[in-house]
């Protein structure tokens, strides 16, 4: 799209001529020209020797040549140097009136769908409110049974002092991947070693069986590759699921989530179904002194580094949190209460909402997202966050704009219309378009089926992503600032992983300046990217345990 002003002389400058680029959405300062009726210039467009043309193909968004064109297409300009002719936008524009007219209106109508995604900052702290009553059911002795957020207590009462020397095995398993590591502690000083193995469909949704024979060869194999099946070594278990604990070493499974059904396993502990997995080998042998949550591994995977961090957030195929919390106000505390008096609870906030609390919150495109759900009705707050959905819930906001007749010309490749198609890394790399280019956003398309998008297109899709990945951002630091609140720590380092958090290029940012707007300003904190937590994190657990007995 291009609007050229009309020029008497020296054609051949026009011929090719040098653009201007835009820098403010005032769209910066047009020397040659003013509005009539006014007795200065009207800020309009970059300075330049002689009139230029008004947009370039990815110099400026369409949103804006609207903004520009319905604010102007009326007036006339006058040159201010000789050989020019006045204007009137609506005279010189390469697209005629009403295609700008029915580009305003699409634009309208796709901020129509979008408007219940944008939440503002009254209706976060509502969320706070609800989450911190939540948290409070869930450390109530005569509530937590019923609690929808369960705020499990890990056991684990102490973060790394720097002390922790020997080798350590570490399981990981949280997603569609599943890792084992040997880390070698020396105090602050480490060295890691790590594989990673798949886990296949096939497995996610079997038995809890094939599930943990399958863990069982994984550490096998790689025992055997480290020469280490001669050795009993302490491990610790990363298991990232709802899971009551009974002790450091018990484990029940409460739920599934992100993905996995495997049967059997549910109300089981998940540690001795490990344990009957490795005997079934009978080459290797474990001892397994600590079960966590990767939230609880990415705190103490963090706390080794740096001695204020006391909250990890897990942003990725699912969100969860953990933080310390002082024993006085853990009422369903059924441990001893010697020094120190205090120990991390597993939120398990996903499943904030579940209860119908959040129904003000949740769209239409996350009613459908549940309905097609493995759990329907289950970790509601998680579907509007995860890594799981987020690409989703893109695609059913794109499905309905293309059928509305607002993208895509009305047509759909195949590949739009096959659910989870649309993957979240794909949103990460949409967000990563600098502002006025489109590079990404139409490879991804290439990628989903679409080979002619337009320029509007890209710039509708840019929006969808940003819409959806920013509402994900807010609900979790809505989610943080609760957490920050309640502790009333002067200062507190939050460990964050998750490839939503890792990959998304302004997940962060958008993080920090909501939970500085939501958190009382006597509570500061920082964000700090773990390394490798679950399993970095789930030895330093076992590290932990073991000095503690000595």
């Amino acid at each position: 799209m291009i609007m050229i002003v009309k020029q008497r002389q020296n054609p051949q400058m026009m011929s090719s001529p040098k653009y201007a680029k835009f820098g403010e959405p005032n769209f910066g300062n047009f020397s040659n020209f003013k509005r009539k009726g006014y007795g200065k210039k009207e800020s309009l467009l970059t300075p330049h020797p002689f009139p230029v043309p008004f947009f370039l193909r990815n110099q400026l968004l369409i949103e804006d040549a609207i903004r520009l064109f319905e604010r102007h297409r009326n007036d006339v300009f006058f040159p201010r140097m000789r050989g020019h002719l006045s204007f009137k936008l609506s005279e010189i524009c390469w697209v005629s009136t009403a295609n700008f007219i029915s580009m305003a209106d699409n634009r309208k109508k796709v901020e129509a769908v979008l408007k219940d995604f944008i939440l503002s900052n009254d209706v976060l702290l509502k969320v706070t409110a609800l989450l911190l009553q939540e948290f409070n059911n869930g450390l109530g002795a005569n509530t937590h049974e019923t609690a929808t957020v369960k705020m499990f207590p890990t056991f684990v009462r102490d973060v790394p002092n720097g002390s922790e020397k020997g080798k350590f095995l570490a399981l990981d398993l949280g997603g569609t991947n599943f890792r084992v590591l040997c880390i070698d502690l020396d105090g602050e000083q480490f060295n890691m070693m790590n594989e990673i193995y798949e886990i296949p469909q096939s497995i996610m949704l079997g038995s809890g069986e094939q599930l943990f024979d399958h863990i069982a060869e994984c550490l096998s194999h790689y025992l055997e590759q480290l020469g280490l099946t001669h050795r009993t070594l302490p491990l610790g278990f990363t298991f990232s699921f709802p899971c009551l604990q009974k002790g450091l070493t018990s484990a029940i499974l409460v739920g599934w989530t992100k993905g996995f059904n495997c049967s059997g396993v549910q109300g089981n502990d998940v540690v001795q179904l490990l344990r009957e997995a490795v005997k079934r080998r009978k080459n290797v042998d474990i001892d397994v002194v600590a079960v966590v949550n990767d939230t609880t591994g990415t705190l103490m995977s963090c706390a080794h580094k740096n001695k204020d961090c006391r909250l990890g957030l897990i942003v990725g195929t699912g969100t969860n949190a953990c933080y310390m919390e002082r024993l006085e106000n853990v009422e369903m505390w059924q441990g001893d209460h010697d020094h120190p008096k205090q120990v991390i609870i597993n939120t398990e906030w996903g499943a904030f909402g579940d209860n119908k609390c959040l129904e003000f919150l949740r769209t239409s495109f996350d009613r459908e997202i549940d309905e097609i759900s493995l759990n329907k009705g289950k970790q509601l707050f998680e579907k509007m966050i995860s890594g799981m959905y987020m690409g989703e819930i893109v695609r059913r906001i794109l499905v309905k704009l293309a059928k509305d007749g607002l993208l895509f010309k009305g047509k759909l490749s195949e590949k739009f219309t096959t659910p989870y198609t649309f993957k979240t890394k794909y949103v990460s790399n949409v967000e990563s378009d600098p502002k006025h280019k489109v590079n990404e956003t139409m490879v991804v398309l290439q990628k989903m089926g679409i080979a002619d998008a337009s320029q509007e297109d890209c710039e509708i899709l840019k929006l969808v992503c940003t819409v959806v990945s920013t509402r994900a951002a807010h609900l979790v630091s809505a989610a943080v600032a609760t957490v920050l609140n309640k502790m009333k720590r002067p200062h507190t380092t939050v460990g964050v992983d998750g490839s939503v958090y890792r990959y998304h290029p302004h997940f962060k940012e958008l993080m920090e300046k909501k939970i500085d707007e939501l958190t009382d300003p006597n509570y500061k904190f920082e964000l700090m990217l773990s390394e490798d937590g679950s399993g970095r994190g789930a030895a330093l657990v076992a590290a932990v345990a073991v000095r503690s007995k000595k």
